[in-house]
């Protein structure tokens, strides 16, 4: 059940017009029902996963706040250890063993498992994580009423690609009855708006572009190498982005308020900053969960880096299991070593150079390019596919606009404009504070006609980070 179908949007308005009508309790209850019947779409013996995992980590935080002080770590221990072995086994476990394999020669084909992923593991273990951390450090109080956390973990707008909510931000909003007033209703329906454009308009035109070119198996020439590179990095911002946009629009009409997981990642102008805005749910979790429990920057400059490493390699893995991942992963934090030790080494000159005008410009085109560069073995297949792809980017070619095709060209103007003349946010505001109701309402029927055209030529695009 996609976000960008019909059935979605016919599941999602029956689901608000029966919870308005429902009362604090009975609509927690109908809420995490719909939420499993939302996931029994993708896969009914996986209900069977989500039911274990609520209930493992409602039990385990209660067995946490209610332990004595010297049995609490072995609790939490044991709670993160239940999370990983369940992530470990659906996600990792054919990678090891393929891997051990072909390390040390061996026939281990009996070993391999016939394991489907389940859909949104990686999010809903982690924020169990979360959950069961918090509960030991006693940033949140265990959960006694297992509907208010089962819903926290199966809230279905972000149940099987986040963004990752934390404790303290789902459990406050958890009791009042619902209600919606006309900014709640704006805000909700241009979070989703904007969402489906950016899902439907640019990032499956950018798809196209991108799985012509990765699904080759010959070389190329460069221009079809950037141009099948640039395509990618476009489509998977546009596409995580314009999920988590209509994710955050769908839970604001249900009366939750999900904090922001993209701001405008690809106009910053150092690594650390384009870390600061993108997929910010899943960077402050490896910082709060992993960085910081490591010792972050506190313990030495050599370890520091070695916590960049260790962070962005698991980082990297979090997204799949393959040594391509592993390398995006530990390129990352290789680059946010390189940029610490700038920012305590670099001359000072040329450091408050960059923060300025032409500085500013060259950060942001270094920094892109890097990011960029980083795309190609996150996307590529293997290790071959990746150094193929480089040899193409570096095989001199000749450069002509109209080889480019015009709707690439198109989007990309459009998106930076848009990027550019909205960084604070100002068309949100005006349309929060100046649009009424009834001009709002006319606005989205037209953009929703014009979206209809979209999403009937691209339905079969889905969206990148059901795979993670």
């Amino acid at each position: 059940m996609l976000f960008d179908t019909l059935q979605y949007w016919i599941f999602f308005a029956t689901v608000l017009a029966i919870y308005g009508s429902l009362g604090v309790r009975s609509g927690r209850g109908f809420l995490v029902f719909v939420s499993f019947v939302f996931y029994g779409f993708w896969e009914l013996k996986f209900l069977i996963l989500l039911a274990g995992s609520t209930a493992f980590n409602y039990f385990s935080g209660i067995a946490i706040e209610s332990a004595p002080e010297n049995r609490r770590r072995i609790w939490l221990i044991l709670s993160i250890s239940g999370n990983l072995l369940v992530l470990g086994f659906f996600k990792y476990y054919n990678f090891f063993v393929e891997s051990f394999a072909q390390l040390f020669g061996l026939d281990l084909d009996s070993f391999i498992l016939n394991i489907i992923l389940p859909v949104g593991v990686s999010f809903f273990t982690f924020e169990g994580v979360a959950y069961n951390v918090d509960v030991y450090h006693k940033k949140v109080q265990a959960r006694r009423n297992l509907l208010d956390f089962a819903l926290f973990l199966s809230f279905f707008p972000h149940l099987v690609a986040g963004p990752i909510i934390r404790p303290h931000d789902f459990f406050p909003q958890v009791g009042p009855k619902w209600r919606i007033d006309a900014v709640d209703f704006k805000w909700g329906m241009m979070q989703i708006i904007k969402g489906l454009i950016k899902k439907c308009v640019f990032a499956d035109v950018f798809a196209v572009h991108a799985n012509t070119y990765f699904a080759q198996t010959a070389a190329s020439g460069q221009i079809t190498a950037l141009i099948g590179v640039l395509s990618f990095g476009m489509q998977i911002y546009f596409d995580f982005a314009g999920y988590t946009d209509i994710a955050r629009g769908c839970a604001r009409l249900l009366g939750f308020k999900f904090p922001p997981n993209f701001e405008r990642p690809y106009l910053t102008s150092d690594i650390s900053e384009f870390w600061r805005k993108w997929h910010i749910s899943l960077s402050t979790w490896l910082r709060d969960y992993l960085y910081i429990p490591l010792g972050g920057n506190r313990k030495g400059m050599l370890n520091t880096y070695r916590n960049y490493l260790i962070v962005m390699g698991l980082g990297g893995l979090w997204h799949g299991a393959s040594w391509n991942f592993l390398i995006w992963g530990l390129f990352h934090g290789c680059l946010l070593s390189a940029h610490r030790l700038w920012l305590d080494f670099g001359p000072a000159k040329i450091r408050s150079w960059m923060q300025h005008n032409l500085g500013a410009v060259f950060g942001w085109m270094l920094t892109m390019i890097l990011v960029f560069i980083g795309w190609i073995p996150f996307r590529a297949t293997d290790w071959h596919q990746t150094t193929r792809i480089f040899a193409d980017l570096l095989t001199p070619g000749t450069y002509n606009l109209t080889s480019i095709p015009t709707e690439l060209l198109v989007l990309t103007g459009i998106s930076l404009a848009y990027c550019l003349l909205d960084h604070k946010r100002w068309l949100e505001q005006w349309i929060e504070s100046r649009i009424t109701l009834l001009h709002f309402s006319i606005t989205a029927g037209f953009a929703l006609w014009f979206l209809s055209l979209f999403m009937q030529r691209n339905s079969a695009i889905p969206f990148l980070y059901f795979q993670f």
